[in-house]
C-alpha cells in the first residue's frame, strides 16, 4: 500500500532453487483448479493445466 492506502506495485515472485519453482509451479495449477471448480476461469484458459497434461501424454 502506498501512503494514501492504495494497492501500488510489487516485484515479482521469482522461485531459485528447484524446490521453490516447484512448489510455486504446483501452487500455480492449484490455483486454476481453484478458479475453475468455482466458476472464475474457464478449463479452456487453464495454460498451466493444459501443459501438465500435454506433458504427460508426450
Amino acid at each position: 500500500m502506498d501512503e494514501k492506502g492504495k494497492p501500488k506495485a510489487v516485484p515479482e515472485l521469482a522461485p531459485e532453487t528447484e524446490e521453490e519453482k516447484r512448489l510455486f509451479d504446483g501452487a500455480i495449477r492449484r490455483r486454476q483448479v481453484r478458479l475453475i471448480l468455482g466458476g472464475k476461469m474457464k478449463v479452456e484458459d487453464a495454460n498451466e493445466l493444459r501443459a501438465l497434461f500435454m506433458k504427460q501424454e508426450n
